[in-house]
């Protein structure tokens, strides 16, 4: 059998290991042998000559291979790659104006670990691709275009910023349970699963533990999934999501706005000094953020929507389609809806007052007309909170858990939920949350 007739190999790691990342092949090598490993994102076959882009964590390295300049099995070899397949190669640095990072690699040994055994259906190299379905389908493949790994980065960063901001502003970080009882909020919109022998549900939201851990340690912080079962299909809802949530003793809700405003302000700043090169190729330019954000009450936003002539009463709720129809809506920017009717507020949320229970200091902040986050001043007291709860239908022995901690002097507290994606949303100006989820969950996909 000749050379060139041998189909190519996989094999295992060995005892080969990389030496250089992407972003440490440079004119500084050059001349210098380098193993690099990673997938190969794109091949261009010009006959006597193969060019190949190898991808890793870090970007791509372009390896070139010339038929003169190769033994005939190793050209061969890389004749024979495809797409997606997962290789080291060994070879010599060289310096080239001409390439994409002005250095390239000479191949000098090729080791195929993966090959592809299809091809993707939807281009790698491209920002626009087909339809979301078929590429969750394919999710892991989907990642690798370096459109969603611009956007997951950013999405590390904000992440590291929020715990960052929280660690430096006395909160502590926690984790409560997933699996419970009963509604954290007193919705339906749960997920019961089976407990041993009893019902129980995919936790809605930390609120009510983070609330008595305030009892203890004043200021904590959970970063964590929470679950909504809503039969939504939205490009804006997720059965499973990320909440950034955190709860503040001894304040009230104008303070937990100004922690908020002050966070996303730190996320932004963090992104702009971490993310150049994402930020870059997204073309995004974010915004200089100024503090502080514009407050406007339910009232005053009800007011505008009757002079714009829409059809809505107080007490409703605020749909993003109605926000939209605002006249100067504040499109591209956050800004908060502040004092809503306490009907549409979930029971633990403190009212204005004895003389105006009908609003409370509860606030959403927005992004245009997509909601980033809620928070609110909370009841700390026991017979407010059974008041509300008992008004509000609730099953008081459900949460007997929750209320017994209020015989103990619950302090002041205050607090917030902020959604990861749709922050995300906001900042990388996805229109679709899956974009900036991972694996996404929702009513129609469980996979993969």
């Amino acid at each position: 059998m000749k050379l060139s007739d041998r189909v190519l190999q996989e094999e295992d790691i060995g005892k080969m290991r990389r030496t250089h990342y992407s972003s440490e092949i440079n004119s500084d090598l050059h001349d210098n042998e380098a193993i690099i490993m990673g997938w190969v994102s794109s091949i261009r076959d010009h006959g006597n000559m193969q060019f190949v882009t190898i991808t890793d964590r870090y970007g791509d390295i372009q390896v070139v291979a010339k038929r003169k300049e190769c033994t005939e099995e190793l050209f061969n070899q890389i004749q024979q790659l495809k797409e997606h397949a997962s290789v080291a190669i060994r070879g010599k640095v060289k310096s080239q104006v001409k390439a994409p990072n002005g250095t390239e690699v000479i191949p000098l040994e090729l080791r195929v670990f993966s090959m592809a055994k299809k091809t993707a259906p939807f281009m790698i190299q491209s920002k626009t691709s087909i339809g979301i379905d078929t590429r969750l389908n394919l999710r892991a493949v989907d990642l690798r275009r370096n459109f969603l790994k611009s956007i997951f980065r950013i999405r590390n960063t904000a992440l590291k910023a929020a715990r960052e901001f929280l660690s430096e502003h006395g909160f502590i970080e926690v984790n409560t349970p997933k699996m419970i009882a009963t509604a954290t909020e007193g919705g339906a919109a749960l997920f019961p699963i089976f407990y041993y022998d009893r019902e129980a549900f995919l936790a809605q939201s930390p609120q009510l533990y983070k609330e008595q851990l305030t009892m203890a340690f004043e200021n904590v912080f959970e970063i964590g999934p929470i679950f909504r079962a809503e039969p939504s299909r939205t490009n804006r809802h997720l059965s499973e999501a990320i909440s950034i949530d955190v709860e503040q003793a001894f304040v009230d809700y104008n303070d937990i706005m100004r922690l908020l405003e002050k966070m996303i302000i730190f996320t932004v700043d963090s992104i702009k000094e971490t993310n150049k090169n994402e930020l870059e190729y997204l073309n995004l330019q974010l915004p200089n953020l100024e503090l502080p954000f514009p407050k406007y009450s339910y009232s005053n936003i009800v007011s505008k929507l009757h002079e714009a002539q829409e059809h809505i009463r107080w007490g409703d709720d605020l749909s993003p389609q109605i926000i939209k129809n605002l006249q100067n809506n504040r499109t591209d920017a956050f800004y908060f809806i502040t004092d809503w009717p306490t009907s549409i507020k979930p029971f633990y949320v403190k009212t204005k007052g004895e003389k105006d229970e009908m609003m409370c200091e509860s606030f959403d902040l927005m992004y245009g007309s997509l909601e980033i986050s809620s928070g609110s001043t909370r009841i700390n007291r026991k017979n407010d909170l059974l008041k509300r709860m008992k008004k509000q239908g609730l099953n008081v022995d459900a949460f007997d858990y929750h209320l017994r901690v209020f015989d103990y002097g619950v302090p002041p507290h205050a607090g917030f939920g902020l959604g990861l994606e749709r922050l995300l949303m906001a900042i990388t100006k996805c229109d679709n949350i899956r974009d900036v989820t991972l694996y996404p969950r929702d009513i129609d996909r469980l996979t993969p």
